[in-house]
């Protein structure tokens, strides 16, 4: 993760590509923002800047007068504009002789964490007669790649959240059977752990007890949870990352029950899914030992198959997994060939989660693993859950 021009240019050169346009405007595009590395310098950006990479020669930038330093530290020519119609001038000049360019557009918003430029900067580029094309597979290689470092704030990261989710577990475990205790109870209790491990996270932890646990999406808050009672299904889905720069989040998500014997159907629904994270993970790890692609969408097809077939299928509403990063859903490949037909392909470096779910009206499961993309191989970061884990 990070900038460098000369990697661009060849990627652009082996893609067919003329030019790489990076747009932002006020924020819109933290795409743009990382590549570039303007979070690192924290420019004040309030008006629109572009920057051009092309596939040969000197990259060149198109920047406000009040603003002019903002790309100061990427190399190339910067031309300078005030109104609007040195604007129009400058842009028209940027883009001369590009024919395909690529830029944060996604066609049909098929990967919205990819759709972060306009219709209408996408209209004016065209009407000055370059192609506009996707950015997902340059974005993929130059923002969503982690390096060593990276990676191992990813581990770290990791080996935290399992601690925070043990003594999670032992918290419910002690409390339900001497006591009485809420979702929100045990949420807040984990906030303060992730900040003694040194955890940062864009959102507290779900703690979902039973039919909680059936609404994907379900967060305990101050003014709407549950209480936890003995014979429930808890789940717990926790992520973050280290509080420090570059580093990039893992994603967990077990399962539990509050009694010694966890009962017939959660096991069964558990297994079904279980059995689809791990031929998702099968998948991903024989193509890439094998030297061969494997798309998002294949994956995702891979877990969805076993959970269809187990009777399960209109349970598993949203998609296998997606990509990790400096944020928790990143802008990598995501396994989904059900919200969207992600045909981006796995790329060494990369990391993302696999998390199919069955969701039934009274209860839900889930199972969530982190893997990354190797040079040769493709690994889980971390422990696999095999059964629920009784809490009586």
């Amino acid at each position: 993760m990070g900038f460098d021009p000369s990697a661009i240019q060849l990627a652009l050169r082996e893609d067919a590509l003329d030019g790489w346009l990076l747009y932002d405007f006020h924020g819109s595009n933290p795409v743009a923002r990382r590549i570039t590395g303007l979070n690192r310098t924290a420019k004040l950006t309030t008006r629109r800047w572009y920057y051009l990479v092309p596939a040969s020669g000197t990259p060149r930038a198109l920047v406000h007068r009040i603003e002019q330093d903002t790309l100061a530290h990427l190399p190339g020519k910067r031309r300078i504009y005030s109104g609007r119609a040195e604007l129009e001038a400058g842009l028209a000049d940027l883009v001369q002789g590009v024919r395909r360019v690529a830029m944060e557009y996604s066609p049909a918003c098929a990967i919205p964490y990819l759709s972060r430029v306009d219709a209408g900067t996408v209209e004016r580029i065209r009407s000055l007669g370059a192609e506009v094309v996707s950015s997902g597979d340059l974005v993929q290689r130059f923002e969503a790649v982690w390096d060593h470092a990276a990676l191992e704030t990813h581990r770290t990261a990791s080996q935290r959240l399992y601690v925070i989710k043990d003594r999670t577990f032992e918290l419910i475990r002690h409390r339900v059977a001497t006591g009485t205790l809420t979702e929100y109870e045990v949420q807040q209790k984990m906030v303060g752990w992730f900040e003694e491990a040194g955890l940062v996270t864009d959102c507290p932890p779900v703690v979902a007890a039973q039919e909680s646990s059936g609404n994907p999406h379900y967060l305990p808050t101050a003014a709407d949870h549950r209480p936890i009672r003995p014979e429930q299904i808890v789940l717990l889905d926790l992520w973050g990352k280290l509080d420090m720069q570059g580093a990039v989040y893992a994603d967990i998500t077990w399962v539990g029950f509050t009694g010694s014997h966890v009962p017939a159907e959660a096991a069964a629904v558990f297994g079904a899914a279980r059995a689809a994270r791990d031929a998702a993970i099968a998948l991903v790890a024989d193509r890439v030992r094998g030297g061969r692609p494997v798309s998002g969408w294949e994956v995702d097809r891979a877990a969805r198959k076993v959970i269809g077939d187990a009777g399960y299928g209109d349970r598993f509403v949203h998609r296998t997994g997606h990509s990790l990063g400096e944020e928790v859903h990143g802008n990598g490949v995501h396994m989904d060939d059900y919200e969207t037909h992600d045909e981006r392909r796995l790329i060494a470096g990369t990391g993302f989660t696999i998390e199919p779910g069955i969701y039934l009206d009274d209860f839900g499961v889930r199972t969530e693993i982190n893997m990354h993309v190797g040079n040769v191989e493709a690994a889980v970061t971390g422990p696999l859950q095999a059964e629920i884990v009784p809490l009586g």
